[in-house]
């Protein structure tokens, strides 16, 4: 986590909804925190995945590796930070949230995602320069 160059930042709150009967934040719910987190990423970057879609281009999970630190429960506040990096092909998220805001660590991701332009793998030479201020 730390030694991270983290390029965005997204202050969020734990929903009702999001909690199981233990009143904690169930585990496939942080999913969707990182990937709102990518999707407000690009919105930031100039695209959303909605208009690279109609452009024919198709960023897809490759694979996610997390780290569930400290659980987060009702109301609680947090905020998701973005890292990112190409390898190659890979474009890799490194992604943690944090409590606010005491900054304690709550999860530890990285996800890869790679591209697909017409349905094709390619080197995503789009996508990096849509990326390319935050590589």
């Amino acid at each position: 986590m730390s030694g991270n160059k983290y390029v965005f930042e997204l202050p969020m709150r734990v929903r009702d909804y999001e909690v199981d009967s233990q009143g904690i934040v169930n585990n496939a719910v942080y999913l969707h925190y990182l990937e709102h987190t990518r999707h407000e990423f690009c919105r930031k970057a100039g695209t959303s995945f909605r208009a690279m879609q109609q452009q024919g281009i198709d960023p897809v999970l490759r694979s996610v590796n997390i780290t569930y630190l400290h659980p987060l429960g009702l109301g609680q506040e947090m905020v998701s930070k973005l890292a990112l990096r190409r390898e190659g092909a890979r474009f890799i998220f490194v992604q943690d949230i944090f409590t606010l805001p005491d900054m304690q660590p709550v999860v530890k991701a990285e996800v890869t995602v790679v591209c697909l332009e017409n349905g094709r793998l390619t080197r995503g030479d789009v996508l990096a320069e849509a990326f390319s201020e935050y590589l």
